[in-house]
This record gives structure tokens, C-alpha cells and sequence, in this order.
């Protein structure tokens, strides 16, 4: 069984239903995608406090 795990402020949620479970790993999947590498994310830091 697969469970997914949502939290908020003061709500938290574990889901068992196949089709739940689904789309939250296609929700994180959506995100993994378009974040930005450790380096990537170093670099952009790196950048925005040079430009203050």
C-alpha cells in the first residue's frame, strides 16, 4: 500500500486512496521538474545577494 502524506498550517493528511496518492506524485513530480539544481540554487542565492 501507498500512502501520501499533505500538511498545511494546522492540517495534516495521510492518504490511502490509490488515485489520491496518485496525483499527489504527479503533483510532486510537476515540482521536482521545474526546481533548480543544488548548484543552480547556490548560484541564483549568490546572485540575488549581489544585486542588493
Amino acid at each position: 500500500m501507498t500512502l501520501g502524506y499533505t500538511s498545511g498550517l494546522n492540517v495534516a493528511r495521510l492518504w490511502s486512496e490509490p488515485r489520491q496518492v496518485q496525483s499527489l506524485e504527479m503533483q510532486y513530480g510537476i515540482i521536482r521538474a521545474q526546481a533548480l539544481t543544488p548548484r543552480e540554487s547556490t548560484a541564483f542565492i549568490e546572485k540575488m545577494l549581489g544585486d542588493r
